[in-house]
């Protein structure tokens, strides 16, 4: 999936840490296999060339898959949106290190956007596109990885592990020895003052970040950041940073988008209680906030 996994664990038995280890990891190839973009012959690829032109049926995890996306578009008003593969790439963020588009390169790409063209027939288990648009897991991929690793752990009686994905997205299984709080995770300053701007205690928990810093160009002073608005066609601006703890690692990643484009308010007003947000605006003073 175009990122690095890592995992810490502890026990008092090493060959079944290692066999754990080495089924997570073989679960991960498995994903990699069904959803990845950059494989011809996988799941994804496979409805990204045919689901224009026809229904296709789909393994039930896909399936189910791709409906909790749509459910994240729905309600995030369309500020996540699975199929912002297009923009992705008229940006360069794809391959490359980044360029501005022309205002008609943009139009284009919008028209093979839409997570409203996906359509989803439950009883035949079959995806059919309205439009020749492409759906990309990169914005939700790493996330449901981690989830599948930590049912595997789980599975072979992990109590304490934590597992990382490009440390962007993370899950941390009970705590570790000498910590009853749990696995410390710090949250940086986007401003790059050396300093963490949060501490967290993660337990039974996930944690995603999403920043301005991650993959960005600057054109004229101006920062583009990778966070693409997939109704604009434009990279989001006003924010630099959100983490988000949330009970499993494929809702923390979704939900960054949403609360990275749609700022801090519109995250008072919509995140679920048992999730924590830490958001940082782009604004000369310090401005970054915990909503609980």
């Amino acid at each position: 999936m175009g990122t690095t996994y890592t995992v810490a664990l502890y026990g008092t038995d090493r060959f079944a840490l290692d066999a754990a280890v080495e089924e997570a990891f073989e679960e991960v190839q498995r994903l990699d296999l069904l959803m990845s973009n950059y494989r011809a012959d996988s799941e994804w690829s496979r409805l990204n060339r045919e689901a224009p032109r026809a229904a296709v049926r789909v393994s039930e995890e896909t399936f189910d898959l791709l409906s909790r996306c749509l459910e994240y578009s729905r309600r995030s008003e369309g500020a996540f949106d699975i199929t912002v593969g297009p923009l992705m790439k008229i940006w360069g963020f794809y391959k490359g290190s980044g360029r501005i588009p022309h205002r008609a390169e943009i139009r284009t790409a919008l028209a093979r956007v839409g997570w409203r063209k996906i359509r989803l027939d439950r009883a035949a288990r079959t995806v059919r596109f309205d439009a020749p648009v492409e759906i990309d897991p990169g914005g939700i991929g790493k996330g449901y990885a981690v989830d599948r690793m930590v049912q595997v752990l789980k599975g072979r009686g992990i109590s304490s592990g934590f597992i990382t994905a490009g440390r962007s997205s993370m899950y941390a299984i009970g705590a570790p020895p000498r910590e009853p709080r749990g696995w410390r995770v710090e949250i940086p300053n986007p401003h790059g003052r050396g300093k963490a701007e949060f501490v967290c205690y993660l337990k039974n928990q996930s944690m995603a970040t999403s920043g301005s810093t991650e993959k960005f160009f600057n054109v004229g002073g101006r920062i583009y950041t990778h966070i693409m608005d997939p109704r604009t066609g434009y990279p989001a601006q006003g924010v630099l940073q959100v983490s988000v703890v949330a009970p499993g690692a494929i809702d923390s990643e979704a939900w960054t988008k949403p609360y990275f484009i749609l700022g801090r308010k519109w995250a008072e007003r919509s995140k679920p209680k048992d999730f924590q947000v830490f958001l940082c605006e782009d604004r000369s003073e310090n401005a970054c906030v915990s909503l609980q």
